[in-house]
């Protein structure tokens, strides 16, 4: 907490730097007949107004980009699809006349049937887009190309058995339909994106989680090589997903490329709403046991609503459809998981990329079903869980998710088997518990290089972008850990596609895996190289040779020799440098086409566990945290107070999903999209107790063991709270977030049943 970061907002505005404000739409699905840009130009400080028009003359179909279908314009051309599109971009001389100026444009528009959510969406009375257009980036979308007619951008597939049949001859099913609605992300940094050429050549800084993936996106927009495209960063002042992809970075580019100027975008908060969410989720699930107890069949209907732009929808449709049963022992299995546009603001990945929605559904499915048997929901969960070697209803097997320790450890921290108060009346106690399951991503690219100095220092070069998780901290403690260095002699350079490697993404809980293993090996590299070197000078075998704090040793003769000696006799040179170069790819085996099975379809499972218990008030509906447990199978813990941390960070994050965040639309338009109007958990609403657990099953291939953690905790805590509202008040309630008021709703309408039954 000493201040020194220096965040992208930090930079000095470099002299001849212009301003971009942007005009927005406020039309949910209309036509473009005209944009009058006349009286903003007018306006003394306004250089000047571009329209998608402008751009698309030199630009063509390459306006449209995407990580999965090039939709999304980073100008509206010829419609707008959302309130809240940038349909014309100001560029004046400072800040408050490129915002005033956009004031000034006024646009005619004809307006076209809007589809507000995804029942307007599958009824297909009117379309978002005209044609499905897949990009590039991911090649399983291909076949999709130029299919018309359809607000669905894309359909997964699970299918296990007969769940029809087992359904229909099971002795107990549960029904619920879940609602998880959109929320955003609310980091406290804003999105920045300053653009400009230099020599010919386009460079970005910018608040990104994914440079590599814009550094391609740029070179397609503009169709310039990769070598004429520089994307630079700064440590980001939290994300969780909203500063991944296509957010300013295209139209800056553009601006600067078309225009010649340096710009520079700064979201204000209000914007930042307008840039993407989370997914909407809608799921239609079922549940079924036999006489015994046994979990015979699941059924799916999951319903993601994706916006105006698919962004990364299908991955998160299908990544997320993968784990809708849940992480049990299941007979048969039926999930549709859907990729839906509507005319609302586009959503893309946030922490838990989807999973939170389908495991909101599948925890309150199988607590419900529990409570159907007369069984304990911990006891039942625990008894159908999956264990070491089972294999998942995807066909993949489990290796490195201890959802048994994880669940054991948060019900025994929360005193699961001590009695619940009995309530006086007003405030009534109840506990509850849950599961999450969600795999990596996969399959994923990560390098590093690794320059070791004279000194004995080391700088090593990665893409993976320090958002507040410390993956600068624990990739050098790998690294550290390999070449016996301590771990604050190393240097992190921050990402610069101009310097450090090609990496696909910083999300998903992906890096201190598939980073973390690309590091392993190059610092292993590098210590291969060292005893080389040792080898060479002294003339004996490279395997009678040992690394460690001192220097490199031959273990037969003692002979000793530090790193700085080493390399300086290496090279003849005071500051010479080694460099070393590795690459670690994830792979998988892609999904069975008709049943989405497969028998590989992540590198490594997330596998983590909540249990909580509360009070309610039942005269304002309140929920009153009393102690929240969560546990995390993270493979090895390589800092453990990293971990904790992180733990505690996607509960907290959860706790608002479950209580507070939702976004609201009317007619197309959100219309809490401040932070005086979307609500957010403050320090009062945090539990009055929380435990983070962390339990270590190594995966025989992470770095020293170790996975991703910090997604693992926000899964579950939604439908441990619900479950602990249905133990205190006997009501289900199956939309979040539990407001006061929705609880006191599900209060009422239960008393007013009882009423009716009398």
């Amino acid at each position: 907490m000493r201040g020194t970061i220096r965040y992208t907002g930090d930079e000095g505005i470099a002299p001849g730097t212009v301003f971009v404000g942007v005009h927005r739409s406020t039309m949910p699905h209309a036509r473009i007949v005209a944009v009058h840009t006349e009286a903003a130009l007018e306006i003394d400080g306004v250089l000047e107004v571009v329209t998608g028009s402008d751009l698309y003359k030199v630009l063509g179909d390459r306006i449209y980009t995407g990580p999965a279908f090039a939709d999304q314009p980073c100008l509206a051309v010829d419609k707008t699809r959302f309130v809240g599109e940038a349909v014309a971009a100001v560029l004046a001389t400072d800040l408050a006349t490129a915002r005033s100026a956009v004031d000034e444009i006024s646009v005619e528009y004809e307006e076209l049937p809007p589809v507000y959510d995804v029942e307007d969406a599958l009824r297909g009375d009117s379309f978002v887009h005209e044609e499905l257009r897949p990009s590039s980036v991911f090649a399983d979308l291909a076949h999709l190309h130029g299919v018309r007619g359809t607000n669905v951008a894309y359909e997964y597939r699970q299918v296990l058995g007969d769940s029809a049949a087992e359904h229909a001859r099971a002795a107990t099913t549960v029904s619920a339909t879940t609602w998880a609605p959109p929320t955003h992300h609310v980091p406290i940094e804003l999105p920045s994106t300053t653009a400009w050429v230099d020599s010919g050549r386009l460079e970005l800084l910018s608040t990104t989680q994914t440079p590599s993936y814009v550094r391609q996106t740029v070179s397609d927009l503009l169709d310039l090589p990769l070598s004429r495209v520089r994307i630079m960063t700064r440590p980001l002042g939290g994300s969780f997903g909203c500063k991944m992809y296509d957010r300013l970075e295209p139209l800056a580019a553009a601006l600067a490329w078309t225009t010649g100027r340096r710009v520079r975008i700064d979201a204000t908060r209000e914007e930042a709403f307008l840039l993407t969410t989370r997914h909407g989720a809608e799921v239609i699930g079922s549940m079924s046991a036999d006489a015994d107890g046994n979990i015979v069949a699941v059924s799916s209907d999951v319903r993601y609503d994706t916006g105006a732009f698919a962004d990364v929808g299908p991955r998160i449709a299908a990544k997320s459809g993968l784990v809708a049963p849940g992480p049990y022992r299941i007979a048969s299995v039926d999930v549709r998981s859907r990729c839906i546009y509507t005319n609302k603001v586009s959503a893309g990945p946030f922490r838990g990329f989807g999973v939170p929605q389908v495991t909101w559904s599948h925890e309150t499915l199988v607590d419900e079903l529990a409570r159907e048997l007369g069984e304990d929901p911990y006891l039942y969960r625990r008894r159908h869980l999956l264990r070491e070697g089972d294999i998942a209803t995807v066909g993949t097997k489990m290796h490195s998710a201890d959802f048994l320790t994880c669940i054991d450890e948060v019900t025994k921290a929360i005193g699961w088997d001590k009695p619940t108060p009995q309530g006086d009346g007003r405030w009534v106690h109840g506990k509850g518990v849950a599961v999450g399951m969600k795999a990596v991503l996969t399959p994923t690219i990560a390098n590093a290089t690794l320059n070791l100095n004279q000194d004995g220092s080391a700088t090593l070069l990665i893409s993976t972008v320090d958002m507040g998780q410390g993956s600068d901290t624990i990739m050098s403690q790998i690294a550290g850990e390999v070449l016996c260095l301590d771990s604050r002699r190393i240097h992190v350079v921050r990402a610069d596609t101009d310097a450090t490697p090609y990496d696909t993404i910083t999300a998903g809980s992906r890096s201190t895996y598939h980073t973390g293993n690309a590091v392993r090996l190059v610092a292993e590299a590098m210590r291969t190289k060292l005893l080389g070197f040792a080898a060479e000078q002294w003339g004996v075998p490279a395997r009678e040779l040992v690394l460690d704090a001192r220097g490199v040793t031959h273990k037969k003769s003692d002979k000793l020799v530090t790193l700085p000696e080493l390399v300086r006799a290496k090279f003849g040179a005071r500051g010479a440098t080694v460099t070393t170069s590795e690459n670690f790819t994830s792979w998988w085996v892609p999904y069975d086409h008709d049943t989405g099975l497969s028998e590989k379809v992540t590198e490594h499972w997330f596998a983590g566990a909540a249990a909580v218990r509360i009070a309610v008030d039942t005269y304002t509906g309140r929920i009153r945290t009393q102690h929240l447990a969560i546990a995390g199978d993270v493979g090895r813990a390589i800092n453990p107070t990293l971990v904790e941390q992180q733990l505690t960070g996607a509960a907290v994050m959860g706790i608002g999903h479950t209580l507070f965040d939702e976004l609201v639309f009317d007619q197309g338009q959100i219309t809490n999209a401040t932070l005086l109007d979307y609500q957010l958990p403050s320090i009062k609403d945090v539990p009055e107790k929380m435990t983070p657990i962390i339990v270590e099953s190594a995966h025989r291939e992470g770095p020293f063991g170790a996975k991703g953690v910090g997604e693992t905790t926000i899964l579950p805590i939604a439908p441990a709270y619900a479950g602990a509202v249905r133990d205190a008040c006997g009501v289900r309630i199956t939309t979040l977030p539990l407001t006061p008021e929705r609880v006191l709703h599900h209060l009422a309408a239960s008393e007013n049943a009882r009423k009716a039954k009398r």
